[in-house]
């Protein structure tokens, strides 16, 4: 009996999806802080996108890190095979280490059309996404926020021909996105120009009702 019950829930861990909630918004608008929240409160594991491509960079002997380099100075987009691949690989190794931890927040993922076409063709059966936080934040916030953290940030991408780019991208390629989830009813939109702790009272209330 107890070696019957212990193999069915091996096979219901061996079922479970990752559960995504994607996390978008302008560079600065917020994104980092409020998941290190919604980690804390509710569990999750945080995968920024921007991180992972760094980290990737940044190792010794990758066969991306000049590639990926290149375009977080232009401010472009990476190809969302790379992206993908790190992002699936991060999943991986988390649920390989405890099967539960299922509940992912991606930030800054899609950020356009390429990434999310990229994403369905590859994730769309290994994963479900249930919604699209959104951090609303003008241009300008976000741009000033993000010049304040490259003071100490250390980001070679925290400057303000870099930010420009990163904000024409966004403007370009993610809010579209942002629109057609929007139109599935997916999307949770917050104004990130409020405080921190203003914001995150409005995140659990998403988070809390989603839950």
């Amino acid at each position: 009996m107890v070696i019957s019950c212990w193999g069915a829930l091996v096979r219901k861990l061996l079922m479970m999806k990752p559960r995504v909630v994607f996390v978008l918004g302008g560079p600065g608008a917020g994104k980092g802080t409020q998941c290190i929240k919604i980690v804390e409160k509710y569990g999750y594991t945080h995968l920024s996108a921007g991180d992972l491509l760094r980290a990737e960079r940044s190792k010794e002997a990758t066969q991306y890190g000049e590639l990926i380099d290149s375009y977080i100075k232009e401010g472009k987009i990476v190809p969302v095979e790379i992206t993908i691949n790190l992002i699936k690989r991060a999943m991986d190794e988390t649920m390989a280490e405890d099967a539960t931890k299922n509940k992912f927040l991606i930030d800054g993922f899609p950020r356009n059309t390429d990434n999310l076409d990229g994403w369905n063709r590859k994730m769309d059966n290994n994963a479900d996404v249930k919604f699209v936080l959104f951090f609303d934040c003008s241009n300008d916030i976000c741009i000033e926020r993000c010049l304040e953290r490259g003071k100490g940030s250390g980001r070679t991408d925290d400057n303000i021909m870099s930010l420009e780019k990163r904000i024409q991208t966004y403007m370009q390629s993610t809010k579209p996105i942002i629109e057609l989830y929007e139109k599935e009813g997916k999307v949770r939109r917050v104004d990130g120009a409020k405080s921190v702790d203003e914001v995150f009272v409005e995140v659990q209330k998403i988070f809390d009702a989603e839950n």
